[in-house]
């Protein structure tokens, strides 16, 4: 396959944090595919990583860390140095969110938002970011090359359109999307703009990437409600943000640093 030199990532060394995930799984085979070798971070390993190695035998590697300790992560680069995996593209994609199905409490109104909820998705969605940059970004910059690619969302832009969850409330649930996600992907993107100024002068690029839901074969209500506020009318497929990501990581957006670039099917355009 030739691959325009624009756009040529075939020499990079990426980390996917959240690697085992639906789009770190993607963002994983797109890097791969092209040549690069991709250095995956997730708790333990899994079917997506195995695969991954069977695949990729020679350019996928996986190293088990929680993100949101500074300690294992530090761990992780000692290892990846020893591999000889000296990263030149930072993808932080790991993220939690109360999925519909959680406990009650997760979903429900703001006044009863659990602390322990809040300290758990800002513990690794905002604080796992933050040292992901520490330790591999603080990494790039001593190299004096990289990018770092901070995967944001529609919902750190702007809030949530609860009306979507109205069938839910409609038929007695106390249902509301909660306010962690919200808070953890605003902070990144004034953590990709510091950063982005703090290390343009060591050759590394800061950018967001704000993306808006994948399809995962949710139910059909919310599908219904959600498309409809989409001006192209439908989620994501999991590989559609994939150009994204490549243009982020190569020649193609050298000269680009602490902007956000938005794919988000027009919703935040409305």
């Amino acid at each position: 396959m030739q691959i325009d030199p624009l756009f040529d990532i075939s020499q990079q060394t990426v980390i996917v944090t959240g690697v085992a995930g639906q789009l770190g799984e993607q963002y994983a085979q797109v890097f791969l595919s092209r040549g690069a070798r991709v250095s995956g971070v997730d708790l333990k390993a899994s079917a997506v990583t195995e695969k991954l190695q069977k695949d990729f035998p020679e350019t996928f590697a996986l190293y088990e860390a929680d993100i949101a300790q500074k300690q294992k992560l530090e761990t992780v680069q000692q290892q990846m140095l020893a591999d000889g995996r000296i990263p030149t593209v930072l993808i932080n994609n790991a993220a939690l969110d109360s999925p519909p199905s959680a406990l009650p409490e997760e979903n429900g109104p703001f006044e009863t938002y659990p602390e322990t909820s809040w300290d758990k998705v800002l513990d690794v969605n905002l604080k796992g970011t933050y040292l992901c940059c520490q330790v591999f970004g603080g990494w790039m910059a001593q190299e004096e090359c990289g990018s770092i690619v901070n995967v944001a969302s529609i919902y750190g832009v702007v809030s949530p359109d609860q009306n979507i969850y109205q069938y839910r409330r409609d038929r007695g649930e106390d249902f509301y999307k909660p306010v962690a996600y919200s808070v953890s992907k605003s902070g990144l993107l004034n953590l990709t703009r510091y950063l982005a100024t703090y290390w343009a002068r060591q050759n590394v690029r800061v950018n967001t990437l704000t993306i808006a839901g994948v399809f995962n074969h949710q139910d059909d209500d919310f599908l219904s409600n959600y498309c409809g506020r989409i001006p192209i009318g439908r989620m994501a497929d999991p590989d559609e943000y994939n150009g994204a990501m490549i243009f982020l990581a190569s020649e193609a957006s050298k000269y680009m640093t602490g902007s956000n670039l938005v794919v988000d099917g027009g919703w935040t355009a409305i």
